[in-house]
């Protein structure tokens, strides 16, 4: 037992981040703290950095970017329950993708890009454009 405390002790940040369900393979997780795309204290990150408990991550997925508090250490992947007490996500950082999400929401303006845009979708783009139709 006490072999297996020593090894959750010493666990890499990309296998980390497979195992709290972060990204599905260990390769893609690799891949994105290679990218830059995984930051610690505000520096990028090497995928066999070592995570402690209380360490603060800025992880971009997509168009969300997380603040996360690592709480417990783990290679093994588990259900979706289980991986979500290895970390904490920040208030502020919950409170900013709300945010993002809205203002991306918001943005659409409900115009499909699925073919050609109807009379009314057009209307709407010149509107938001502030041109004028005549073009």
């Amino acid at each position: 037992m006490a072999q297996k405390q020593e090894e959750d002790d010493k666990v890499r940040l990309d296998k980390w981040l497979w195992a709290a369900r972060f990204y599905k393979t260990r390769a893609l997780a690799k891949s994105a703290i290679e990218s830059g795309k995984v930051h610690c204290r505000g520096d990028r990150c090497k995928p066999g950095k070592e995570p402690r408990i209380g360490d603060e991550f800025q992880i971009r997925i997509g168009f969300e970017e997380k603040t996360i508090v690592v709480q417990a250490l783990s290679i093994v992947r588990r259900g979706a329950p289980e991986a979500q007490t290895l970390y904490a996500e920040t208030e502020a950082s919950v409170a900013k993708r709300e945010a993002a999400a809205a203002m991306r929401k918001a943005g659409s303006l409900g115009v499909s890009t699925d073919g050609k845009p109807s009379k009314k979708q057009r209307r709407d783009l010149f509107k938001f454009r502030g041109s004028s139709n005549d073009e």
